[in-house]
């Protein structure tokens, strides 16, 4: 009693004081942090709140009343930066438009000027590789659940400078336990990622790489960030339909791109449809598919080899389509990014 007794003592007289900081000390504190690092993660974001481009990342901050940070009302897309091109960028912004509506945001801008803005950020940043993240927001105003009181939807961006490289490892995962989000929230590429959150931790403490959801019918559905792709025995690609999942820009790429193997006869077909677990369990080859993979082999499900086990080689064939298409692509795939000389 007396030790207890004394501890609460201890704690009354605790004398600790939080700092008020002014404008300019809180300018130094965060830049102190950037100063000892040699390569910018973000060498540049855009901002509608400023109204242009930060290239110190001391200053990349969203309002603390905007409603995508507190309420998690906002919406995202990423794309990438691959030797200097953007990969696929009118796709995704078609996607982050359409998610947007589901969410009931309406853009600041048109099309053509998210698609202009995003371009300029790119040659900004002087960024030869990595990935463009952007949001659309219901914006700052308030902390209230309704947006009806923001001024303006908000819109943000920033490039990340991060290695990636065909995949070509096999992975192992899991089936997750962790809810499925409803269509609703599953199709629309939303801010409200918990769910993925947990999954990806639940697969991580398990030793895993990723996790696979499986919906309430027993079908197979996608992976916490990333689409999810089978040969079958008969050698037949297969991913589950969009209609309750995301509709992932990089599988309906693959799914325009795989018929070449169709015409070479590697494959006998290219299909969307679904898949019990049992029968995906089954398959001869297994697959993630997302924007920096772009394909990655999973050889192992819930301690069951996929196939005998090894990387397959149908799925290394579909890995360099897809890898030829971000490097090598058509202009309607890749846009140049003019960096200033």
């Amino acid at each position: 009693m007396e030790t207890v007794a004394a501890a609460v003592e201890v704690q009354k007289g605790d004398d600790f004081k939080v700092h008020v900081f002014s404008s300019s000390e809180l300018i130094e504190t965060l830049n102190e942090k950037w100063r000892a690092v040699k390569r910018k993660p973000y060498p540049a974001m855009y901002s509608s709140v400023y109204g242009g481009i930060i290239l110190d990342p001391a200053l990349m901050v969203i309002p603390i009343d905007d409603h995508m940070v507190h309420r998690g009302h906002g919406v995202f897309d990423t794309a990438i930066i691959l030797d200097g091109y953007l990969y696929e960028l009118d796709v995704h912004i078609e996607r982050i438009l359409t998610s947007a509506s589901k969410a009931r945001i309406s853009s600041p801008f048109t099309k053509d000027k998210l698609r202009t803005i995003l371009i300029q950020l790119a040659t900004a940043s002087n960024c030869k590789k990595g990935t463009l993240r952007y949001w659309l927001s219901a914006g700052p105003g308030n902390f209230l659940l309704s947006p009806s009181g923001c001024p303006t939807s908000a819109f943000y961006a920033v490039v990340i400078d991060e290695e990636f490289s065909q995949q070509k490892e096999g992975v192992k995962v899991i089936t997750s336990n962790i809810p499925m989000k409803p269509p609703l929230f599953a199709t629309a590429k939303n801010v409200n990622y918990l769910p993925n959150v947990l999954s990806i931790m639940e697969a991580e403490d398990r030793g895993a790489f990723a996790s696979i959801w499986v919906d309430e019918e027993g079908y197979v559905a996608e992976g916490p960030n990333v689409n999810v792709a089978f040969i079958t025995q008969e050698k037949e690609l297969i991913l589950p339909p969009f209609d309750n999942i995301l509709r992932g820009c990089t599988a309906l790429r693959l799914l325009q791109l795989a018929p070449k193997l169709v015409e070479k006869g590697k494959l006998k077909g290219v299909k969307t449809g679904k898949l019990t677990i049992g029968e995906a369990k089954a398959a001869l080859e297994m697959m993630f598919v997302g924007s920096t993979l772009p394909l990655l082999p999973i050889v192992m499900w819930d301690d069951q080899l996929i196939g005998d086990g090894n990387v397959g080689e149908l799925t290394m064939a579909l890995s360099d389509l897809m890898w030829e298409d971000m490097v090598a692509g058509p202009t309607t795939q890749r846009i140049p990014v003019p960096y200033e000389q």
